[in-house]
């Protein structure tokens, strides 16, 4: 083996009672240049270990006190030694003297006396499978990092599309669906609910006179003011499917999934009466001190041949009479074919 300067191929600890051995090994493994710590007990190989872990134990059999199977159990027991290997260096020759050895953990076993290239091939090789068990774990370890990095990673990404995607449906200043996410959600439901057969309610609502309220009072106290109405309108909608959703200006609109007109009108009456709970002052209003809302209701049972444009043209026929028949009131809009199948 040739040593590069400064580079020292392992450190080995020797442990045998007897001193010639201790010389004979460690003088030969220096020579190949292995740092080399010799010991003449297995208790004092125990203290030296924990003192700084080897690369590869030599170790001998018969010592008095603790002999080299209590040795090798002791080091194999403990989580911090236990993958140092370990070579028995022995003068036992029986075949069970052998297999005990590798019960209790031995990578190998020479038997006294020993030969020495045989001994220095066998550290060689035991050495070797040890840098590459390191280099492997290592790599284990490193491999494991950059697959939670990249769950990380992934999983960060994921929070960050969702809520981009969260955003990009989103109306900046009331914080309710925009008028994306509606016509998204609206042909969505139209599509299920044509399967199932199944009632789509739409309510579309205007703040009557927002204009005056804003030429009054500023875009600020507008804009608060559609605030607390979004807060209303999402109050009111409280199933997991209905979609509250500002549909331009002051004007939003509620897709009521397997809802019928009556249970609509209901929930058009409880937004009206939550606007004027809030009593939001609008003195230049031509129907009431406070502000309040227009409401048109329609119902459909989506069919084949007929577009969810029909379900917003009827709400907005409905919502035309609301405000041309004074404000501050609730419509609905008969759409006949649709209806007699709901009430079939």
């Amino acid at each position: 083996m040739s040593v590069q300067p400064g580079h020292t191929p392992g450190t080995i600890l020797i442990v045998d009672d007897t001193p010639d051995n201790l010389h004979l090994l460690s003088r030969m493994l220096n020579r190949r240049g292995y740092e080399v710590r010799a010991v003449h007990s297995g208790e004092m190989a125990l203290a030296t270990i924990e003192q700084a872990s080897p690369d590869l134990v030599l170790l001998d059999v018969c010592m008095p006190g603790m002999d080299g199977y209590e040795v090798c159990l002791s080091l194999k027991a403990n989580p911090q030694t236990k993958d140092i290997p370990v070579i028995f260096i022995s003068a036992l020759d029986e075949v069970l003297d052998k297999l005990r050895a590798f019960d209790v953990g031995a990578v190998d076993y020479i038997t006294k006396p020993f030969r020495i290239p045989e001994v220095m091939a066998r550290v060689t090789i035991h050495l070797t499978l040890r840098r590459l068990q390191l280099q492997l774990k290592e790599q284990n370890e490193l491999l494991k990092q950059e697959v939670r990095d990249r769950l990380a990673a992934e999983a960060a990404l994921q929070a960050a599309n969702q809520e981009l995607q969260r955003l990009a449906n989103l109306d900046g200043l009331t914080q309710v669906a925009n008028r994306r996410r509606f016509d998204e959600y609206l042909e969505q439901e139209w599509r299920r609910l044509n399967r199932e057969q199944s009632p789509l309610s739409l309510i579309l609502c205007d703040v009557d006179f927002f204009k005056s309220y804003n030429d009054t009072y500023g875009h600020q106290a507008g804009d608060d003011c559609l605030r607390s109405i979004a807060h209303v309108l999402q109050t009111a909608a409280t199933r997991p499917a209905d979609v509250v959703a500002r549909y331009g200006g002051e004007e939003f609109a509620i897709i009521l999934p397997n809802t019928a007109l009556e249970g609509a009108m209901q929930v058009a009456a409880e937004i009206q009466a939550g606007v004027k709970q809030l009593q939001i002052v609008h003195q230049d209003s031509q129907i009431s001190p406070y502000v309040t809302l227009s409401l048109g209701v329609a119902m459909i049972i989506p069919r084949l041949g007929v577009s969810p444009a029909a379900l917003i043209a009827a709400a907005d026929q409905a919502l035309y009479r609301a405000k041309a028949n004074g404000r501050d009131r609730i419509v609905e809009e008969q759409i006949v074919a649709e209806n007699k199948l709901s009430q079939a």
